[in-house]
């Protein structure tokens, strides 16, 4: 059988629109290359646009959200730009000097004895950041601790800045006035810390109510004389000051998509479609019988599971109640034939500002960011065609699958791409999310909410027929997978990846598409 090859992204036999091979007509002798190849990563999630590194000292009393916010930008700078991040939580110093389980007494600065503990964990965690910013390249340290007076915080600028590594400097404060808020916080945040770990849950409300009034009374909010900042007020009021560079600013507009609150994301693939049967990839063929029937099982779930959502009221009874959700799909055919079953009614809702709307739940919403890596040339075709047609381009995919570029398509970094603006979009969203879309976008947004490295994040296992529960927290991200139609009841659909390609795993429902 006759080997094609493809000596540049456009194949060494490709022709003219007037039938020239290119070959012929174009003399080149110094070619513009790219130091990567034609595997070249976009610059945009190389850490390539930054060129000054980042402290951030968070500011604020406890129970605000600061390390929630601290790890969610730490996770999106690492993810999507590739900049190293790394958060200095003083809390933890301290516990590691003191141990965990101190009583609220220990805050006050009256203890002259707990004072100068906790002194010397802010300055252990200072020395330790200063250390990490002194190594080459670009990148952001977090001062993570509630750094409540004026005093402390010119002299974190005084140290930072006799140090004379370079690095720009920007406050983040946190403030909730929102007593709702506050109290959902210290419930499903702080009693789950160290510090109370096996305390009553009541009793640990009560002491750490007790830290934070001592933290009040001595509190002093950021002044605009103190340099460059950005307030979260209840993350829904914004105050910058004084913000300027590419990484403040790129940190200053996340951060405007932030909350505290918490959310669910239900990622699906589409059912199983009609490549998927053939072995083929990419394309944009229909669902199969199978893949119906998964819709119409999604559909269900989405009703009685996703919109109907379990609260418990103030005498500890339980109350079912219809939420609000959405619906996001590609644009590509078997996605929105997966969504096809999944009703649409009106309800009103008021959100927490007071206002009244008339929602339509799960409006479809395709979006092109969610479509799958195209595979350029090899759309259409099976692995082993690949493997058969294009041994080379085969043989470099196997090699690095994170970087590999199909010939006039995408790699799973330019999917990183054109994901990050909707990086943005699901830390804004509060409502329950269902994104039907395809294995290659799910790999990365798993990747992401899970903490994971990006390297690996093209072997992550995104099965057929099964729906995968995110819940974002402040310390991580929960995982729910729910299986909707069981391997048994349905035929292999014949799009087995290559072994080297594969994520490790013994479940046979693994047909990935990229």
């Amino acid at each position: 059988m006759p080997q094609k090859t493809l000596g540049s992204p456009l194949g060494s036999a490709t022709r003219t629109e007037t039938g020239h091979r290119l070959s012929e007509i174009i003399q080149n002798p110094t070619p513009h290359t790219l130091p990567d190849g034609y595997n070249a990563k976009p610059l945009e999630v190389t850490g390539s646009t930054a060129t000054d590194s980042l402290v951030i000292i968070m500011v604020g009393l406890p129970a605000t959200g600061k390390t929630h916010i601290a790890k969610r930008i730490c996770r999106y700078l690492s993810f999507f730009h590739d900049i190293p991040a790394q958060i200095f939580n003083v809390g933890d110093y301290r516990r590691s000097l003191v141990g965990a389980k101190m009583p609220a007494s220990f805050y006050d600065p009256e203890n002259k004895e707990a004072l100068a503990q906790r002194t010397e964990a802010c300055n252990a965690a200072l020395r330790d950041l200063l250390e990490y910013m002194k190594q080459d390249g670009v990148r952001v340290g977090v001062y993570d601790a509630t750094n409540s007076t004026i005093e402390r915080r010119e002299y974190l600028k005084k140290k930072l800045k006799d140090s004379k590594i370079g690095f720009k400097i920007l406050f983040l404060e946190s403030i909730c006035v929102d007593e709702a808020i506050l109290e959902q916080n210290i419930r499903t945040v702080k009693l789950g810390t160290p510090d109370y770990h096996d305390v009553d849950p009541e009793e640990a409300v009560s002491d750490f109510k007790e830290r934070r009034r001592i933290y009040d009374k001595y509190y002093t909010p950021l002044d605009d004389k103190e340099g460059s900042y950005i307030k979260m007020i209840d993350c829904k009021k914004f105050v910058v000051n004084g913000v300027r560079g590419y990484l403040p600013l790129k940190v200053v507009h996340f951060c405007m998509n932030l909350h505290t609150l918490p959310r669910t994301f239900y990622l699906s693939r589409h059912g199983q479609s009609e490549y998927n049967v053939l072995g083929k990839i990419g394309g944009d063929s229909g669902l199969s019988l199978n893949g119906i029937e998964y819709a119409r099982r999604l559909g269900a779930y989405a009703k009685e599971h996703i919109a109907i959502q379990t609260e418990i009221d103030d005498d500890g009874n339980e109350k079912k109640g219809e939420v609000p959700c959405r619906l996001w799909t590609s644009t590509l055919k078997r996605t929105k034939e997966t969504a096809q079953f999944i009703e649409h009614p009106r309800l009103q809702w008021e959100w927490d500002n007071g206002e009244v709307a008339d929602w339509l739940q799960f409006r479809p919403m395709p979006r092109r960011n969610l479509d799958e890596i195209f595979a350029g040339t090899c759309d259409g075709m099976t692995y082993k065609e690949i493997e058969t047609y294009f041994p080379a381009e085969f043989k470099r995919r196997q090699e690095d699958k994170l970087a590999y570029r199909y010939p006039r398509g995408e790699s799973y970094m330019d999917v990183i791409l054109r994901l990050e603006p909707l990086a943005h979009e699901m830390e804004r969203t509060r409502e329950p999310v269902v994104m039907i879309a395809h294995q290659g976008i799910h790999r990365i947004i798993y990747a992401y909410f899970m903490g994971m490295n990006r390297k690996d994040a093209p072997y992550v296992s995104i099965p057929l027929n099964t729906v995968i529960k995110l819940t974002p927290h402040a310390y991580g991200c929960h995982e729910e997978r729910i299986c909707l139609l069981d391997k048994k009841e349905m035929l292999s659909d014949g799009q087995d990846e290559p072994v080297t390609s594969m994520p490790r795993s013994d479940d046979v429902m693994e047909p990935p598409s990229h």
